[in-house]
């Protein structure tokens, strides 16, 4: 790996930790920056379906009325951090890459979910941007944040 490559990958798993430290403060605005213009999130859990949206507004917007809600399943956030464990990320040409990495979450109830993103990358103006995201959402604790996507 020549010192671009180490760089380049230096700073997707920065971009990639990222949307997980601004997603865990709320801050759903900067997780929405880490999106290229027309950037793609779609997430899919065994019993939910699909959810997509595309550009970095649109991404906010919704991930942002998921930390809204009411009792059960369904009720805000109190806590929440993600981890993010194995990360594989594979550089095609200078502009773009792709990326797998394992990630579990806990909430106030302890280990609330885990699953994995499926990423492709691309150099936007010079820097790393997620251009698509899947979300997919393996497992769910039975009182998880999750489990009222799941039904």
């Amino acid at each position: 790996m020549n010192s671009q490559e180490l760089l380049d990958h230096t700073e997707i798993r920065a971009l990639i930790t990222a949307y997980n430290v601004a997603g865990d403060r709320g801050r759903v605005e900067e997780l929405g920056a880490v999106f290229a213009e027309d950037g793609v999130l779609l997430t899919t859990s065994s019993g939910a379906g699909r959810l997509e949206s595309t550009g970095p507004r649109a991404i906010a917007e919704r991930l942002g009325a998921a930390r809204v809600g009411g009792t059960g399943p369904d009720r805000p956030l109190e806590f929440v951090r993600h981890h993010q464990t194995t990360c594989q990320i594979t550089l095609d040409g200078a502009d773009e890459a792709r990326g797998r990495t394992y990630f579990i979450v806990f909430s106030e109830i302890g280990l609330d979910h885990s699953g994995l993103y499926i990423d492709r990358f691309r150099k936007v103006d010079g820097a790393w941007k997620i251009a698509h995201r899947e979300v997919r959402i393996d497992w769910v604790a039975e009182n998880g944040h999750t489990r009222a996507t799941r039904r």
